[in-house]
């Protein structure tokens, strides 16, 4: 619960109760919050012992932790029916963007370079400037423009 309060946080609180509630009535405090607390922990176990009971036998291995999402989601999907770790493992992500790069440069995807005879090596020619349309042809159609 207070996993991300630093000492100096913890000094200054200490501190500021001590000013806030005084030395004397300090300890009293204290007793008062850590007794409300037990009591709230004992409304919870005793309503979750209630819940698991009206459930029944059926929903013995419930946990009420499964309600947040992510720890749902977490665990069906490590859980090992699905075959999702055999997916998981079987896909190589760095061999499927080689064969994406491939394919887009029209290589052959078992060659890992260019083959010489291709014209152009499969690359385009960024430095050839592009060619002024002829004033017989109408230009180019542009879906996004109309």
């Amino acid at each position: 619960m207070f996993n991300d309060i630093g000492p100096l946080e913890l000094v200054t609180l200490v501190v500021l109760a001590v000013l806030v509630f005084g030395p004397d009535k300090l300890p009293k405090v204290i007793q008062d919050i850590t007794r409300t607390i037990r009591k709230i922990r004992e409304f919870s176990d005793s309503a979750k012992r209630d819940i698991r009971e009206e459930l029944g036998p059926e929903f013995k291995d419930f946990e009420f932790e499964d309600l947040n999402p992510r720890t749902f989601l977490r665990k069906q999907l490590d859980n090992d029916e699905l075959g999702l770790k055999e997916i998981r493992n079987g896909f190589d992500l760095k061999k499927e963007m080689a064969e994406v790069t491939d394919a887009v440069h029209g290589r052959d995807s078992g060659s890992s370079s260019p083959s010489p005879s291709s014209s152009g090596g499969g690359r385009a020619d960024l430095t050839k400037k592009p060619e002024p349309p002829s004033d017989e042809a109408p230009p180019p159609f542009d879906a996004d423009a109309t």
